[in-house]
């Protein structure tokens, strides 16, 4: 049985806007429901960036998922930071309302640690000092984001990449985490092998981390793979969505 619809959780400076190549090449394909979160703080979504929690970004995709009426059971979709906020929104939708989870090159951290101990340069560095010293994190300057983010990209994915990058929360980062009470639901991997963000090697130890992977897909992309190969995730996530 394939999901009922299909759920969208962006990563650290993005907000919906970055899934928008991605939601048109599958409106192309499907008819299943699709909807693209905003956690708070950006693009609109109420709440408070600079004192962020995962249970606030919990609660905030709940009250979205509520207010577009999704029903039956759902295909959660990852990217990059969602990984500290996806397994606790599945285990507080439960194992009635969660099809399946779709981890794209997320950072999942060991049990109890955090993002800021568990990434590698060039963005370790990074997250540290924007922690140490920063309530918030302004977006990464064009010409980093688009090294680190989007290398092979046309010049008009990028400015795309760039114009859609936003402020981030520091508190989130620091936060101890915890994949408690996961549904016992298929958990798939989209391993990209041209990330410069999160490197394929330390997505491997993520993957460790998460446990009970299904299925590892490699995908020959940098990290934001939803505006650089749009076509070839919504194919792929099609293709997931069925594999059940």
């Amino acid at each position: 049985m394939s999901a009922d619809a299909m759920v969208f959780i962006h990563g650290g400076q993005h907000d919906a806007r970055c899934w928008e190549p991605t939601l048109t090449a599958l409106r192309e394909q499907t008819s299943t429901p699709l909807l693209a979160i905003n956690l708070p703080g950006r693009n609109g979504e109420a709440g408070d960036l600079a004192n962020l929690t995962i249970a606030d970004c919990v609660a905030s995709v709940l009250k979205q998922i509520a207010e577009t009426r999704l029903q039956g059971k759902l295909m959660l979709i990852g990217h990059s930071m969602a990984g500290i906020s996806m397994p606790a929104l599945a285990a507080t939708l439960g194992d009635a309302a969660v099809h399946s989870m779709v981890f794209i090159s997320c950072c999942v951290p060991k049990e109890g640690s955090s993002v800021v101990e568990s990434l590698d340069p060039p963005m370790a560095p990074i997250a540290k000092l924007a922690a140490k010293h920063l309530r918030t994190m302004p977006p990464l300057p064009s010409f980093f984001a688009n090294w680190v983010f989007g290398n092979g990209m046309n010049r008009e994915q990028k400015q795309f990449l760039a114009a859609s990058l936003c402020r981030e929360a520091t508190s989130i980062t620091s936060e101890r985490v915890s994949r408690a009470g996961m549904p016992n639901c298929p958990r798939h991997w989209l391993l990209l092998n041209e990330d410069r963000a999160i490197k394929p090697a330390r997505q491997r130890s993520f993957i460790d981390n998460l446990g009970g992977v299904s299925s590892i897909l490699s995908l020959d992309c940098c990290h934001d793979v939803m505006i650089a190969a749009p076509e070839l995730l919504a194919t792929t996530l099609l293709g997931l969505n069925t594999s059940k």
